[in-house]
């Protein structure tokens, strides 16, 4: 097994990087290894349950995501290479450096729902290049290809982190003896078919045509179309869920539906789907609202919400085809 720390990584010319750039990972990281020895304590430090008030997202805040959310802006605030940074908890950006050259968009606390009953969450982040010496908030407008970098930490039996530089994706184990994220796994690749699938079921009856299509079929298994079996997992982390991706495949879907009209999807475009799609794409899937490609789409606000189909290749294209 590799000794190679993602300090050391970060040195290599891969991708995107720069020294600028590998600083500002090598701080999200250190900021990810406090918030992951905040939730190994626990109930010990008094900080699960409810922060008792809601985030801009309108959704009850864990003392959890108030705290990890602190620990990212602090560290980030203060990196000289960070001209703006923005949350999925907070409704404007936030201002950092006078000419830093990226902006870091971020889910401080993936899953939090799921803090309680000690089950995994994660923390997900979006590298983008700055626009201006002093940012603007129509600076983080960019589409998801103009990401440099994105990854995320998994809170789990072991904590991993996940990163692609625009160079492939690379896994990382946290090692709890040297403090260190090591590589663990180099070039992740996603299968182009697979046998299994995640997606919220409890959603069935408010879902659009094409996908009740597509997971009627899935579950006819060997009787069906398809003529063979799936299994279904859902974790309610997406960070889990995409991680049980890259390591042994998979498609991910959390639809458009009519549950609530007036929203496009349930997931944020610029603090989960982007970071996500690169991360899959790099691996060799394919990123999917079923309509159009993750990747290309423009925001138009910071919070914006889209379908999120991603996964496996031929999965993911017999979906967006049934659209």
């Amino acid at each position: 097994m590799s000794n190679t720390t993602l300090s050391q990584y970060l040195k290599q010319q891969k991708g995107n990087l720069t020294p600028a750039l590998a600083s500002v990972i090598d701080a999200i990281a250190d900021s990810c290894k406090i918030i992951d020895r905040t939730l190994q304590k626990g109930a010990l430090e008094g900080v699960l349950g409810s922060a008792e008030h809601e985030n801009v997202q309108g959704e009850t805040q864990k003392k959890l995501d108030v705290i990890s959310n602190q620990q990212l802006i602090d560290i980030l605030q203060a990196h000289p290479s960070v001209g703006g940074l923005a949350s999925e908890e907070l409704d404007i950006f936030t201002h950092a450096q006078e000419n830093g050259e990226y902006l870091v968009l971020f889910d401080p606390l993936d899953g939090s729902s799921n803090i309680d009953i000690n089950m995994c969450v994660g923390t997900i982040f979006s590298i983008l290049p700055a626009k201006n010496a002093i940012t603007q908030a129509e600076d983080f407008m960019q589409a998801g290809v103009n990401q440099v970098a994105a990854g995320y930490v998994l809170y789990g039996p072991s904590t991993m982190l996940a990163l692609t530089v625009g160079a492939g994706v690379v896994l990382f184990t946290f090692d709890i003896d040297s403090k260190e994220f090591i590589l663990s796994k180099d070039d992740v690749a996603i299968e182009s078919s697979t046998q299994e699938f995640a997606i919220n079921a409890s959603n069935q009856r408010h879902w659009e045509a094409p996908v009740q299509r597509y997971i009627a079929e899935l579950l006819e298994g060997k009787t069906g179309v398809r003529g063979k079996d799936f299994n279904m997992r859902w974790v309610a982390c997406m960070v889990a869920d995409i991680h049980r991706i890259l390591c042994r495949g998979g498609i991910f879907l959390y639809p458009y539906d009519f549950k609530n009209p007036e929203k496009a999807g349930r997931l944020r475009l610029m603090y989960e789907a982007n970071p996500m799609s690169m991360i899959i794409e790099q691996a060799g899937g394919a990123a999917s609202t079923g309509r159009a490609r993750i990747l290309d789409i423009q925001p138009t606000e910071l919070h914006q919400r889209v379908p999120v189909i991603l996964g496996a290749q031929e999965e993911v294209n017999l979906v967006t085809s049934y659209h």
